[in-house]
């Protein structure tokens, strides 16, 4: 297929870039957004050796993709035993949660720069038998290469919001063509299934939303329960994976709490942890007294702001708060974050009504009546009130709302991707 212009001047233009990479990976590691002691991996260049045997190849952009493929490794490796995993993945975080969650039989890697010559030296390293992409992480350079060498593929958990599909829809012939390269593509709701069916012209499988059947590792237990002696008897609540611009409506919201509940603690958890210098700073200038997570802190009687500024924790914070605020929904432009992962943990879910990018499953926990929606720091303070004094949605209604959008997604995605791994692993499968 001959590619659009569009694409041949995107893979001409990352070429020239190339040579800049070491120095951009380089302030970008200072920075803390690349792991230093791995940015070969970037570049494409592997320390570790392929295992022998047939490779499944699982790309995410970062953690809530990956723990949707390291579901789908536990049961693809439970019905192949053989099978052997690699998982690239783009951020710290997603990989210091990989490193927790993945079985022995699968290994992780930071994706490679999509350049060329980084994405040529990771697949003659790893040859993968089968690339699974998941979501709307799509790189012209990994994908055109992975199809011109024959590597069938399939992406899983499509999920585009509107503004996503209107920004596809000016880039046509680019986006038909990226997508010839999957085999298969499995959409998670009816918006991305029937907006790729319209761009494409080819047919998109509505699969059902994987996310709401992919688990997190638990918290470790000893320190669950250490972290609930120290905090017993104090009102707790989260605000989970917050953004610029979020916090000083959370912070008031805490504030407004307090007059009533002077023992109050804020478990403030940022999306970004490498924010955390600048949020204590905020958090102190509010007049608060604060402990950091980063610096091995547990709060004491006086703490009443507990700075989660860590890495892969966040479900020690769920199991620890009743009432979660699920940021990135306080302010438009982010789209908020999943959900389920809260109520999983048995945590109240709060929101504001930015969530375009999980619409659907935000429209099923209205629907169950599952959430509270809040809007400024007030409602927000209500909302935390409501969960304390045990007048808010229960555990049952968010298990309701997510066994409605689920939709078998799991089941339908394994069966498409064991069709891709071939028939003898088929028969195998089935004897």
């Amino acid at each position: 297929m001959s590619l659009p212009a569009s694409l041949h001047l995107y893979r001409g233009l990352t070429a020239l870039a190339a040579p800049l990479l070491p120095l951009v990976l380089s302030r970008r590691a200072r920075a803390g957004k690349e792991d230093s002691a791995r940015r070969h991996e970037r570049l494409g260049r592997a320390e570790i050796q392929r295992p022998e045997g047939m490779l499944v190849w699982l790309h995410g952009a970062s953690v809530g993709e990956s723990l949707v493929l390291a579901t789908l490794i536990d049961h693809l490796a439970a019905r192949e035993p053989e099978l052997e995993f690699l998982v690239t993945t783009g951020t710290v975080t997603s990989a210091a949660l990989m490193d927790r969650r993945l079985p022995p039989q699968a290994k992780h890697q930071y994706v490679p720069v999509d350049t060329p010559g980084a994405v040529r030296r990771f697949l003659d390293h790893w040859r993968p038998d089968i690339g699974v992409f998941a979501e709307s992480e799509l790189w012209p350079n990994l994908l055109l290469e992975a199809r011109d060498r024959g590597i069938p593929m399939a992406l899983v958990n499509a999920r585009m919001n509107a503004a996503s599909l209107s920004r596809w829809r000016k880039r046509g012939d680019a986006v038909r063509c990226l997508m010839e390269s999957f085999a298969w593509i499995g959409a998670a709701d009816t918006r991305t299934r029937d907006g790729l069916e319209d761009l494409t012209g080819r047919e998109v499988v509505l699969a059902g939303n994987l996310k709401l059947e992919a688990r997190p590792p638990a918290p470790d237990a000893r320190e669950l329960s250490s972290l609930k002696i120290a905090l017993a008897g104090r009102p707790v609540w989260l605000a989970a994976s917050t953004h610029d611009g979020e916090d000083g409506t959370i912070l008031a919201a805490h504030a407004l709490l307090r007059e009533t509940h002077p023992g109050a603690l804020l478990i403030l958890a940022p999306r970004h942890p490498e924010r955390g210098r600048e949020l204590a700073a905020l958090i102190r200038k509010r007049g608060f007294k604060l402990a950091r997570r980063s610096a091995g802190e547990v709060p004491d009687g006086a703490d009443t702001v507990w700075l989660a500024d860590t890495l892969g924790e966040m479900p020690l914070w769920f199991a620890l708060a009743p009432a979660a605020l699920i940021a990135g929904s306080l302010k438009p432009g982010i789209g908020g974050h999943n959900p389920i992962e809260a109520s999983q943990a048995g945590a109240c879910v709060i929101t504001g009504p930015h969530v375009d990018s999980f619409d659907d499953l935000y429209a099923a926990y209205r629907r169950h009546a599952a959430m509270i929606e809040v809007s400024d720091a007030r409602s927000l303070s209500d909302a935390v009130e409501q969960v304390w004094q045990a007048k808010a949605p229960g555990r049952a209604t968010a298990e309701r709302a997510i066994s409605e959008a689920s939709g078998g997604a799991l089941e339908t995605t394994l069966t498409a991707l064991f069709g891709l791994l071939g028939p003898a692993t088929q028969t195998e499968r089935d004897a």
